[in-house]
């Protein structure tokens, strides 16, 4: 965010279109306390009058369909169902700016953003008619096709504006998610509808002198969440499938990755942590679907394990170093699923201290798996079973335990979470997709983070007190745990079936993917524990 301060009292924001309307009156009320008063600057921009003509062209790759057999709903559905909502909340429109929300809601998938599958656009939708606005040189004659089948009207990309104002000059109860749509949008429509006000205020005076009563006062717009957030959380049957047969093809590339980097080490190859992350995306990229990676690779050696979100850099990074551990953070974008998988491993022999980290660890990311909670359960409330053992010896993360992923979209995606931050009330709901990730990292030292993806699901409990649904999860991730790394002597014998269970179904499932080395390299990395 960028803001001028031009004398003690004022403050000439940058750019409305930047951020959400909430972080804006958020922005004004911090400035205020300040002494200072915030201006939206409209004309001229200032960072459009440095950039002159040499401002990047924005991206203009075509934007594809996402098929129905991926989708699992039609368009047509979707939009029945949000004009329903529409309804209930006696709202004309909503304005939907949250690009992972537009592609979900038209079944469509973009390019424009690095790692996701999204476009830059906006959509209007009323309760008879839709528009979307996009830039129209990514518009395949094919998109144009199904677009008009569901139909949804194309406008210019930056015509919102106008299309806005021109709503709300028709009295149109604008429904506004403020935590997403831009300052700009919600701006417009405010001003619009004073003016809106301003006119027929004066018309009512007239009114009033010859005897009318007219009581109406205009248009002021819906302001809350938007419900296409939690309805793209929870997941179909056909995205559910997408997700699992993603997992198992993404699986197989990891397989034929570590082969390949377990050899490499032995060789006494010298390997930066960027040509790990290169190497891994060459695996991934022969995957049938495969599409992008999800994120940037997070692959640190030692001390940058310890880096939560590290990003290695080819200039500044380090070499991957056999007596350290290895932190390997990754994922995927499939036409089909999205990818999101972390394994710690040890390329010689590791430390007690970093066995004894890995296994508690472990142990959370166990403990999270088995959970079984009654419905109606917030993430935040399971947060806790990830850490506890990490607890009892005084150890704990800075980061949440479990985010939301999408089903070909985003790879971080709410509204759902597990965290120590409790103020998410969300529910977690049959078919929503978290991630499983607790962690330890010690400065300067290592890190350690075992991530799978989870799906919910039903749980057939002998007792159902209350009468209510109970909640627990599907594995969707199957790629080894490094049992080097285990301290048996720590893991109750629940604990150790846990892990030899896992690790079967890891054998299962991916080894029919996999031949030669690739398939031995399963075979050898997923053969039981026994406890002494």
């Amino acid at each position: 965010m960028m803001f001028w301060l031009l004398g003690p009292k004022l403050a000439l924001i940058r750019e409305q279109f930047l951020f959400s309307f909430d972080a804006a009156e958020e922005l004004k009320e911090a400035i205020a306390k300040k002494n200072h008063k915030l201006v939206y600057l409209y004309n001229p921009n200032l960072v459009d009058e440095i950039w002159k003509g040499s401002r990047p062209m924005p991206p203009n790759k075509p934007i594809r369909v996402h098929e129905l057999k991926y989708a699992g709903v039609d368009v047509a559905s979707k939009l029945s169902f949000l004009r329903s909502e529409l309804l209930d909340t006696c709202s004309s429109a909503i304005i939907v700016s949250m690009l992972d929300e537009i592609a979900w809601l038209l079944n469509l998938r973009g390019s424009d953003v690095p790692h996701s599958p999204v476009m830059y656009a906006y959509l209007i939708v009323e309760v008879d008619g839709a528009k979307l606005f996009v830039d129209n040189s990514k518009v395949t004659p094919e998109v144009l096709n199904h677009l008009e089948n569901a139909g949804v009207e194309l406008k210019p990309y930056d015509t919102i504006l106008s299309e806005v104002e021109s709503l709300a000059a028709k009295g149109a109860e604008l429904w506004f998610d403020t935590s997403s749509v831009n300052a700009a949008i919600v701006n417009t429509y405010k001003s619009a509808c004073d003016r809106h006000f301003e006119i027929h205020a004066s018309d009512r005076k007239g009114n009033l002198h010859n005897g009318s009563n007219d009581q109406s006062w205009g248009p002021s717009g819906v302001y809350r969440a938007s419900p296409i957030s939690l309805a793209k959380a929870v997941k179909n049957h056909a995205e559910l499938e997408g997700m699992r047969n993603s997992h198992l093809r993404d699986a197989a590339a990891l397989a034929q990755f570590w082969v390949w980097l377990e050899e490499e080490v032995d060789k006494e190859v010298k390997l930066t942590e960027v040509d790990v992350a290169d190497k891994l995306l060459e695996f991934r990229s022969k995957q049938a679907g495969f599409i992008d990676t999800s994120f940037d690779t997070i692959s640190g050696s030692g001390a940058n394990g310890a880096i939560i979100h590290y990003k290695p850099e080819p200039e500044s990074c380090s070499v991957v170093d056999p007596k350290k551990l290895f932190l390997l953070d990754s994922g995927a974008q499939y036409v089909d699923g999205t990818t999101d998988v972390t394994r710690t491993v040890h390329f010689g022999k590791p430390t007690a201290r970093e066995k004894e980290c890995f296994t508690r660890v472990l142990q959370g990311h166990i403990a999270l798996d088995q959970a079984v909670f009654p419905e109606n359960t917030p993430g935040f409330v399971l947060d806790a079973f990830a850490r506890s053992s990490l607890w009892k010896i005084g150890l704990d993360y800075r980061h949440g335990t479990g985010h939301g992923v999408g089903a070909a979209l985003n790879v971080h995606e709410g509204p759902q979470s597990i965290s120590f931050r409790y103020g998410n009330m969300t529910p977690l709901q049959k078919g929503m997709i978290v991630s499983n990730e607790p962690g330890y990292y010690e400065d300067h030292a290592f890190g350690i983070r075992i991530e799978n993806l989870l799906c919910v699901k039903e749980v057939d409990t002998p007792n159902r007190y209350g009468g209510i649904e109970y909640l627990g999860f599907e594995k969707l991730t199957y790629v080894p745990i490094q049992t080097k790394l285990v301290d048996l002597s720590l893991l109750s014998v629940a604990e150790v079936d846990w892990l030899n269970n896992y690790h079967a179904q890891v054998w299962e499932k991916v080894s029919p993917l996999l031949d030669g080395s690739a398939s031995e390299w399963l075979w050898n990395n997923t053969q039981p524990l026994v406890k002494q």
